[in-house]
């Protein structure tokens, strides 16, 4: 008789955050189709805050466990570093849910009441008949995207990790399609997400193959041995290492594969943009590292020229780009860019100070970049958002205190000393000084530098110019987008203020299982 076939074993207890995440998108899929219009908002709120609070939860026991073990046949990793990853992506998922809530997509929703009724240029008839619409369809596909994300960062396994790429990308595509009122615009932005996404797939997919080939297997580990092996053709791993490569720093944005992210960001709804902006990145960087830690720690020397070049590219071509911005969105987009060559400096320390660094700076980015997005949602005008920054003009005079949040939150992006962005960036350029990298942490100070300039311009816009007669209002916020503000500002200034808090938990984090 043949032999049984051994069924695989599967710690389902590991895993709970992300069933638990994918099963509230599939409740969001039949909310959809079965409970009636009135009652469907309500419902997919509670459906995705309960989701991801729960998946929190769980997260949180599975760190006090201090759980650190390959399962599903050593598929996935659910270790330290990819717990804070979920953890850190469950939070900004709330954060990102919250500002879903709006009552439309297209920048015409939420509570559309001028602070500043009194002033002239007010304008009291923002709200549109078509800002009714509720598109609830948006709340399971962000949480097939989160489940997508908290699966890709604790892949162990590149064929495992391709799909995990796919689910959390094919809802996002659709996501940013749906800003109704600026639909072309819109439109445009998804497709250009979907086209350059899918090429992107394709050369990690085809990396996945050329490097199946050089080791006989897709597991980071077993890749990891056969590069301690002489005799192998380097030509099979460096061509995968490339293309692999490809599809990774596209996700996270960087130069040369950045040419997607001002166009998306500007076109997508904005509170789509808040969550493509913090959560992607973080998923793709939980990604990269597993990757370049893992598989590639022994082939350093062979990938840290070519991660040095698109670190440098990275942060110059960001920084000097934003700073020939007029738009916000736009502006925001090639800040993201600029930060993401500050975090490559941390991935090519390539120590343990490297991944504690990079993991504080992706929560401490995370949670400063969905505030910024809040705050751009809430300058409107009658054609609904208004990110034009000449529009933003004397806005610390028509509404001082939602300028005030949106600077403070400008200059943690800066890294001005006292915020989180100055520790993050700290301990990321510490890190890569450690590991010999200091030509990099001189250029990426003096791109800091350059950043700065354009966060204090904006800022210079908003409180030292007279705001225009006819200019933007700024809506009073809904509950939701509140909340989402409040949480954030709270936790960019405690980790600025007292970051051994966050410190302290990424330095528990700093170690893949292999």
């Amino acid at each position: 008789m043949p032999n049984d076939i051994q069924a695989p074993s599967i710690a389902y207890l590991t895993l709970l955050p992300m069933l638990i995440v994918f099963g509230g998108a599939t409740v969001g899929v039949l909310v959809e189709a079965f409970v009636p219009a009135r009652l469907r908002r309500t419902a997919q709120i509670t459906v995705a805050v309960v989701s991801l609070l729960a998946a929190l939860v769980d997260v949180i026991h599975l760190w006090n466990q201090h759980t650190s073990r390959l399962v599903v046949e050593s598929a996935l990793a659910i270790d330290m570093p990819a717990l804070f990853l979920q953890g850190t992506l469950c939070v900004l998922g709330l954060l990102s849910i919250l500002l879903l809530s709006e009552n439309a997509l297209d920048g015409s929703g939420g509570h559309v009441v001028s602070q500043a009724a009194n002033l002239p240029g007010s304008r009291e008839d923002l709200r549109l008949a078509e800002s009714e619409h509720v598109q609830t369809e948006v709340y399971p596909l962000a949480l097939f995207a989160l489940g997508g994300m908290l699966l890709f960062t604790a892949c162990n396994n590149l064929l495992l990790m391709f799909v995990a790429l796919e689910v959390l990308s094919l809802p996002l595509y659709l996501m940013a399609g749906l800003a109704r009122r600026r639909r072309l615009l819109s439109q445009e932005a998804a497709l250009k997400y979907f086209l350059l996404g899918a090429f992107a797939s394709a050369f990690f997919l085809y990396g996945v193959a050329l490097l199946y080939g050089y080791a006989g297997s897709v597991d980071l580990g077993d890749i990891l041995g056969a590069t301690s092996v002489a005799g192998k053709s380097d030509a099979l791993l460096y061509l995968g290492i490339a293309m692999l490569g490809v599809g990774l720093l596209f996700k996270v944005g960087a130069v040369p594969f950045q040419a997607w992210t001002p166009d998306v960001y500007q076109g997508s709804p904005t509170p789509v943009t808040a969550l493509m902006a913090a959560c992607t990145k973080v998923a793709a960087f939980g990604a990269l590292l597993r990757v370049f830690y893992v598989a590639f720690g022994a082939a350093k020397w062979d990938w840290r020229p070519m991660m040095w070049a698109v670190a440098i590219l990275t942060m110059v071509v960001g920084a000097i780009l934003a700073v020939t911005q007029t738009d916000v969105k736009r502006m925001l987009a090639y800040s993201s860019v600029a930060h993401t060559g500050f975090l490559l400096v941390g991935v090519i320390a390539i120590n343990k100070s490297g991944l504690s660094g990079t993991l504080f700076y992706l929560l401490t980015y995370g949670l400063t970049t969905v505030a910024s997005f809040a705050i751009v949602s809430l300058v409107r005008d009658s054609a609904g958002e208004a990110t034009h920054l000449a529009q933003w003009a004397g806005l610390g005079k028509r509404s001082p205190l939602v300028a005030a949040t949106f600077a403070f939150l400008l200059l943690a992006l800066a890294g001005i000393p006292l915020t989180s962005g100055f520790m993050a960036k700290f301990a990321v350029f510490k890190a890569a000084f450690e590991g010999g990298a200091t030509a990099l942490v001189v250029v990426g100070v003096i791109a800091s530098a350059i950043t700065a300039f354009f966060y204090a311009r904006v800022i210079v816009l908003m409180f030292f110019q007279e705001p225009a007669a006819d200019g933007p209002t700024v809506a009073l916020p809904s509950v939701y987008t509140t909340v989402a503000i409040t949480l954030s500002v709270a936790f960019t200034a405690i980790l600025g203020v007292y970051p051994q808090l966050g410190l302290d938990l990424t330095r528990t984090a700093s170690v893949f299982v292999r």
